[in-house]
């Protein structure tokens, strides 16, 4: 819900010492617009060859499974980057790719699996702080940037991959675009037809990455020192 808006609006014209405009104005037609040209003609496979070569340049891992095989390649993956505190969200695309099993048999093994609850508020983001791994899906994935796109809301939570020491990204293969262009158009469209589009939107690339003026790289400064893609068929 958005508050306060023509009181914003007003004062901001009166500012510029002008009359506010309400009607009349027209979006212009740009006669170049190059934003949809790059990369804009590649097929699906070619945008995640383009994504699998940027990933080496963001330095993240990259994997391609079937949905089938998703379920498994997670668990080895869990398993070979030490195992829990795993935090994740809550989504039907857990049940959907079969991933609910796969905490289930890691809390078998008294691995702690921690799923977001929108009950337990300020409680969340201390366990996202002491987990080894967050796991998300992506919303929209950037192939130009290697960018995973998360919608947050209250089962979703930017702490999880953003808080710890690893971050796992599953990308279904139809959310992959060319570039942040049609990223937020795609936003934009969902939004003039009404659809829900969150007032938190995360746009992440790859581990935490940071360099001074000497560009001595410091990895995770702010954010998970490792990031793996699973991009999933």
């Amino acid at each position: 819900m958005i508050q306060n808006r023509e009181r914003f609006l007003n004062q901001l014209a009166e500012k510029l010492n002008r009359e506010r405009k309400s009607s009349g104005v027209k979006k212009p037609e740009w006669n170049k617009q190059p934003q949809w040209d790059v990369l804009g003609t590649l097929t699906q496979e070619e945008l995640i060859d383009v994504l699998k070569e940027q990933c080496k340049v963001i330095q993240t891992t990259f994997k391609r499974v079937t949905a089938k095989e998703l379920p498994d390649t997670l668990q080895q993956t869990i398993y070979k980057n030490g195992k829990g505190p795993i935090i994740t969200t809550v989504d039907e695309r857990n049940n959907m790719y079969g991933l609910m099993d796969v905490y289930e048999k890691l809390r078998s093994e008294n691995v702690e699996v921690h799923l977001w609850d929108e009950h337990l508020e300020t409680e969340n983001i201390s366990i996202a702080e002491r987990a080894n791994i967050g796991i998300t899906f992506s919303d929209i994935t950037l192939a130009e940037s290697g960018t995973v796109t998360l919608l947050n809301n209250k089962y979703n939570s930017r702490s999880i991959s953003l808080l710890p020491k690893i971050y796992i990204a599953i990308i279904p293969k139809d959310t992959i675009v060319p570039r942040l262009s049609q990223a937020t158009q795609k936003l934009h469209k969902q939004h003039q037809q009404g659809q829900h589009v969150p007032s938190c939107v995360s746009f992440i690339t790859g581990p935490s990455n940071s360099a001074d003026i000497e560009s001595n790289l410091v990895v995770g400064v702010h954010g998970p020192v490792k990031a793996i893609y699973i991009v999933v068929d």
